[in-house]
């Protein structure tokens, strides 16, 4: 099986979205590391107080879909919707 990666940044338009961020992301990662399948898991703030730089590897595909299902029904998943999500995917 394929591991599956995706890396990029996740960007805020003002720091009400930072706020957001930083409120939900401890038990976003705590969760997402606690997944079947999830390799490593990186969410970390960048130079740019708006830009968080995103690193996640899966071990295969279903792994990786169960999380992006996961994340779809979270907590996180539906205060941060709004947020832009610039990621490229490979493995898939």
């Amino acid at each position: 099986m394929t591991e599956v990666s995706l890396t990029g940044q996740l960007v805020c338009r003002d720091l009400d979205e930072v706020a957001i961020v930083v409120e939900h992301l401890a038990g976003h990662i705590e969760l997402t590391l606690a997944e079947p399948g999830c390799v490593s898991f990186r969410v970390n703030p960048t130079a740019d107080p708006l830009v968080w730089q995103v690193d996640e590897v899966f071990h295969d595909a279903p792994a990786f879909r169960a999380h992006q299902a996961r994340v779809a029904a979270s907590a996180w998943g539906g205060a941060t919707t709004e947020i832009e999500r610039r990621y490229t995917v490979t493995g898939l």
